[in-house]
C-alpha cells in the first residue's frame, strides 16, 4: 500500500532481443514522461546513480511519469557489458517501454555524463522527443546539438570552465534552449543535488 505523498517506483522489465534489462518506473498524469539515461558503467553508471534517483524523485513528485533503467550487464540487467551501438539499442528499447506506459505520448530524455551521446543518437533514430536534457555532458560537443529538434536543457555544476559554458550557451540558447549552472554544486552534485531535479522539472513544465 502506498500512502499519499509516498514515492514508490515499480520494477519494470525492458526486453532487448534475447536479454532483459531491469528498470524502475513511476506513474503520473502529466506529460511528458521522463526517460533517464544513467551514465555508462565506466563513470560509475547505473539507474541507482544519485543524480538519476534524484531526477526520478523530482519528476514523480510533480506527477510526471518516469522510467530509469540499467544498461545491459549492469545491476540486474542481463547480457554482457558493452558500449556504443548496444547502449543505443538499450535506450531505444527503454523508450518503447516508456511510450507504452503512457499510451504513445511525448517522452523527454535526460542523459547523465557520457550518455549524452546516446541521447542525441536516440533522437536521430526515433525523433519526436519533447525534451533532451544533458547533465554534465561528456563525449559530445555543443555543435552536435544544432540539429536536435527537441527542447534543450544542459546542466552544469558551478566551477565548470567559463569557456565551456559560453560554448554550450552559444549553441543552445539561440534555439530556445537553456544552460543551467547549479550554484554551489560540486562535480558529482553531492552538494545542492535537489537543484538538478528542480531545473529539469522546470523545463518539463514549460510545455
Amino acid at each position: 500500500m502506498v500512502l499519499k505523498g509516498q514515492f514508490l517506483e515499480r520494477p519494470t522489465l525492458i526486453p532487448v532481443g534475447k536479454v532483459v534489462l531491469e528498470g524502475l518506473s513511476h506513474r503520473g498524469q502529466r506529460r511528458p514522461l521522463l526517460l533517464i539515461l544513467p551514465p555508462p558503467l565506466a563513470q560509475g553508471g547505473g539507474m541507482d546513480h544519485v543524480v538519476a534517483a534524484e531526477l526520478a524523485w523530482a519528476a514523480a513528485s510533480r506527477d510526471f511519469p518516469t522510467l530509469r533503467f540499467n544498461y545491459r550487464g549492469v545491476g540486474g540487467s542481463q547480457g554482457q557489458r558493452s558500449g556504443g551501438k548496444a547502449l543505443l539499442e538499450d535506450a531505444v528499447a527503454a523508450l518503447e517501454v516508456a511510450r507504452d506506459n503512457v499510451g504513445g505520448e511525448a517522452v523527454g530524455v535526460v542523459a547523465l555524463g557520457a550518455s549524452a551521446r546516446v541521447a542525441l543518437a536516440l533522437e536521430e533514430k526515433v525523433g519526436d522527443l519533447a525534451l533532451i536534457g544533458l547533465v554534465s555532458p561528456l563525449e559530445v560537443t555543443p555543435e552536435e546539438l544544432v540539429s536536435a529538434a527537441a527542447k534543450l536543457l544542459v546542466v552544469f555544476p558551478e566551477g565548470s570552465r567559463p569557456h565551456d559554458l559560453a560554448s554550450w550557451s552559444a549553441a543552445v540558447e539561440p534555439r530556445g534552449g537553456h544552460v543551467e549552472v547549479i550554484a554551489g554544486a560540486d562535480a558529482a552534485f553531492l552538494k545542492h543535488l535537489p537543484e538538478v531535479g528542480r531545473a529539469v522539472v522546470r523545463r518539463m513544465e514549460q510545455g
